[in-house]
């Protein structure tokens, strides 16, 4: 089983997180998580503080020499701020003491007020500080590693975005895993380039409006294997597995396997992936992808497509969000954090990072191994015994 477990907060000296259960000798370096967390700062709309996070990573166990040992797998992420201001140490210092300036206006759309209430604290730093988004830092450092797993039996995994406020992808052409580069590219992280300057308009707009955007990011999954998950339990069914890590990430509130909410109206005859025999590699295949690559809870081998929705984030660049003061229960506008006018492309990136643990999780449990040499001759025994 392959487990994951993040520490750290936004402001806070790092961020860290530590992976269990990747097999020994997975050929790892610090910079191929370096590169996948520099993608997650990706995307037009994002906020000047993009510039000086730089996520510099350190390898503190689990990995000697290039590879991967079987035991943990610990990685830090040193937060830049942290070391360029005093600011910081003081406010986020685990020595006791106490905050000058408490936070008593929580923001709308945010865990802000709901964390307050949860564990009983008077200052919103107490929540947002766990609560942001920078926590995601770490899954994708943690997801790279999945990547890297994932990729000794053929699997890969990319994002594109598909709509950025009401401007949607016009076409259904999707990209191939060598079409990377050029989503990477894009400033919005789409495919298609038409509507790449449509997604721009929306979001200069609402940036003159010092206003924010939502959209829908799709993730593909190339080269699975038959199996994944389970139809015997409601907890291992991949589509269920999928959609609760999809959901974690921060501001999703929506999540479809294939087309599933198209195919809820349309008629049956119409909403099934037909099946076929494919002579030349003597094997199953289907005709769509309207399951979105799965049957029953399982990876049919097909094309995994999984989407996500992101909501517009809550907090603006105009002070205009109405909240409560805690403190004196007056009607105020919500303080202001740093912010983005969208983090849509930067989703994709962490969204491709969920699919990717999950997916990983899935292989290892189905094929086992103490090493990756024995997980590959695994799946290939398995490969081979559907032919």
């Amino acid at each position: 089983m392959l487990r994951y477990l993040t520490a750290g907060e936004s402001h806070g000296q790092a961020l860290v997180v530590i992976v269990e259960g990747l097999p020994a000798g997975l050929e790892v370096t610090a910079e191929q998580i370096q590169t996948e967390l520099a993608r997650r700062r990706l995307g037009y709309g994002r906020g000047p503080r993009q510039r000086f996070e730089e996520d510099e990573i350190v390898l503190l166990g689990g990995i000697r020499h290039g590879r991967t040992l079987g035991s943990p797998v610990a990685i830090e992420i040193k937060n830049s701020e942290w070391s360029r201001s005093d600011v910081w140490h003081e406010e986020m210092s685990p020595a006791p003491g106490k905050t000058k300036k408490p936070l008593t206006q929580p923001r709308p759309g945010h865990a802000d007020l709901t964390g307050m209430q949860k564990y009983g604290f008077d200052d919103a730093r107490d929540v947002l500080e766990r609560a942001s988004a920078r926590e995601t830092a770490a899954r994708v450092a943690a997801g790279a590693l999945a990547k890297i797993f994932l990729g000794t039996i053929g699997v890969e995994i990319l994002s594109h975005v598909v709509q950025m406020g009401s401007a949607r992808n016009t076409t259904a052409i999707r990209p191939l895993m060598s079409d990377l580069s050029l989503v990477d590219e894009s400033p919005v992280r789409c495919f298609n380039k038409d509507s790449e300057a449509q997604m721009i308009a929306q979001i200069e707009a609402a940036a003159k409006d010092g206003d924010s955007l939502g959209g829908i990011v799709e993730v593909l999954a190339y080269g699975l294997p038959v199996g994944l998950g389970s139809y015997v339990h409601w907890d291992r069914k991949l589509d269920g597995l999928l959609a609760q890590a999809m959901m974690s990430i921060q501001a999703v509130k929506g999540v479809e396997i294939g087309d599933g909410f198209e195919v809820a109206g349309r008629r049956g005859s119409e909403a099934h992936d037909p099946i076929i025999w494919d002579e030349s590699n003597q094997s199953y295949r289907r005709e769509s992808t309207l399951a979105g690559g799965t049957e029953g809870g399982m990876t049919t081998g097909e094309l995994l497509v999984v989407r996500a929705a992101m909501k517009p984030l809550a907090t603006l660049n105009r002070p205009t969000m109405k909240t409560v003061d805690t403190v004196t229960k007056q009607e105020v506008v919500s303080f202001k954090e740093r912010t983005d006018v969208t983090a849509v492309p930067a989703m994709g990136v962490v969204a491709e990072t969920m699919v990717a643990l999950v997916l990983a999780n899935e292989a290892q449990r189905k094929f086992g191994g103490d090493s990756v040499t024995e997980f590959v001759r695994n799946a290939q025994a398995s490969a081979a015994s559907l032919k």
